[in-house]
């Protein structure tokens, strides 16, 4: 049952992100910036805890998950450094994640050719 409720979470995630792009003719970059702000809205108001609670990797995969982990990092740190902390605590839990995108990214760019527009 829990990789159902996973499945239907993270796939219920990426379908307002879909409706986002598809209605909203936004870019993806802007219905990624969307999708971030509103994990970290939800988790400063206290709502996402609860849904990964619930729905474990359904709700830690999805992007959303990135604007919890910046939110839960500043809380904790700004609770020990106060204000300081705020700017710290964000990068200093997701910094790991953000280095292996870096390196992953360069690696995938390294090896495979990328295929420009032909004019």
């Amino acid at each position: 049952m829990d990789f159902l409720i996973a499945f239907v979470v993270g796939g219920i995630i990426c379908l307002i992100g879909q409706l986002i792009m598809d209605f909203g003719k936004l870019t993806p970059g802007h219905t990624l910036s969307i999708l971030v702000v509103s994990g970290s809205i939800l988790s400063g108001l206290g709502l996402y805890q609860p849904l990964i609670d619930l729905a474990g990797a359904g709700a830690t995969i999805p992007i959303t998950s990135f604007g919890h982990s910046l939110t839960q990092g500043a809380f904790a740190e700004a609770e020990k450094h106060g204000w300081v902390g705020v700017l710290t605590g964000m990068f200093e839990v997701t910094s790991s994640g953000i280095s292996a995108a870096i390196v992953f990214g360069f690696i995938a760019a390294f090896i495979f050719k990328p295929k420009g527009k032909v004019n």
